[in-house]
């Protein structure tokens, strides 16, 4: 497939529209949603303004409208966000996901959801813990999957949660109490190796295989837990290949705010990870060049590509276009090859709103844009 240099991606979540939330609840939709919907659809055109379902939900009461539709809009909605803002790749921001935790636990066997914990600023999640063996109830985003392939007209990639985050992110009782005596530091290492591998083999990896049956070929694993504690890299990366082993598809792994020297080479050991997509306009500044840190990769001799965080999620800010250009054209001397970046936020913008995430995102395609004009005007 014939790509630009620097071709954009999505890397995450998008926030739900006002008019999905309150739809897929039941609840009739306010002013506020119709107008959101209205303005959304005048400007991406993602539903036929003749449609009688359409007009029907504008003006349905509460409980009148099918749920399941509703979801439908958001992932069509998610997709023609994402394609209308120019990316190369896209998916449908997530819009199917309760939550990246809970919607790959809910499928599996051996977890105890025991309440709700504070994730950051006023975010939760239900944390289950490690109950019994983990097992797959049945492949999961496979439907999400499919409704995009039916309906995407750029090339797709899909996120799922990686097995370290899920370990990370649970109480792991069952793996950790089958160790006899004291729970000394090496004994609780092992028996999160356990889980680790555990939640790969026996719940991700099958999982992984029945998308790439149906049709999926490049897959983002996101492994946001992964900088919480470096010194567990290399379970990161074992978990990484317990999950993808003997899989034909193109993967990546997606770590986000993080010191990834601490990282490093520990990680270098996923084997089948095409893409390191990382996070770092969250601390570039003026007195301090994030994207030079880029040069470890050089110096590990390691050749893949960089999915390249150029648009701070945390702040509402919009970066300019000649500042994504700039990012880009710092990380191409970092790295000494332009062909191996791909340009994304530095994680899911689902923290801003709709307006402002199109906005930033409106940049990082220009400033890809400017980078190439950049780079073909200096070899002429």
């Amino acid at each position: 497939m014939s790509r630009p240099l620097f071709p954009a991606q999505e890397i995450g979540s998008l926030a739900r529209p006002r008019w999905q939330l309150l739809g897929q609840r039941g609840a009739a939709l306010d002013d506020a949603a119709r107008r959101e919907l209205r303005r959304w659809n005048d400007r991406l055109d993602f539903l036929p303004k003749t449609d009688e379902r359409l007009q029907q939900f504008l003006s349905s009461g509460a409980g009148a409208f099918p749920a399941e539709t509703v979801r439908e809009w958001g992932s069509l909605f998610g997709l023609r966000y994402l394609e209308g803002v120019g990316l190369d790749r896209v998916y449908d921001g997530e819009a199917r996901r309760v939550e990246m935790y809970e919607a790959a636990v809910r499928h599996m066997r051996g977890f105890t959801f025991e309440g709700h914990v504070r994730s950051f600023d006023q975010k939760y999640y239900r944390k289950a813990a490690a109950s019994g063996p983990v097992g797959l109830e049945a492949p999961y985003h496979l439907e999400e999957f499919r409704y995009a392939k039916e309906h995407a007209r750029r090339e797709l990639k899909l996120p799922v949660t990686g097995p370290y985050t899920i370990a990370d992110w649970s109480f792991n009782e069952y793996y950790l109490g089958r160790r006899p005596g004291w729970k000394h530091r090496a004994a609780r290492r092992e028996a999160q190796r356990e889980f680790v591998e555990a939640v790969a083999r026996e719940a991700i990896r099958p999982t992984l295989q029945a998308l790439v049956a149906a049709g999926c070929r490049v897959i983002q694993v996101d492994e946001p837990a992964a900088g919480t504690h470096p010194d567990e890299a290399e379970l990161v990366a074992a978990g990484f290949n317990a999950a993808t082993e003997g899989i034909d598809a193109e993967f990546s792994i997606h770590i986000c705010f993080s010191d990834y020297r601490s990282l490093f080479p520990a990680l270098l050991e996923a084997k089948r990870c095409r893409q390191w997509a990382l996070e770092f306009a969250n601390r570039d500044t003026d007195h301090h060049d994030a994207y030079a840190e880029l040069a470890m990769l050089r110096e590990y001799g390691d050749e893949r590509e960089v999915g390249l965080g150029v648009l701070d999620v945390h702040r509402d800010a919009v970066e300019r276009p000649e500042q994504v250009r700039d990012r880009i054209l710092r990380a191409s001397r970092a790295l000494g090859d332009p062909g191996r970046i791909w340009v994304n936020p530095d994680c899911g913008l689902r923290t801003r709103s709709l307006e402002v995430a199109w906005a930033k995102l409106e940049s990082l395609v220009s400033g890809a844009r400017l980078a190439r004009e950049s780079l073909a005007g200096s070899a002429g």
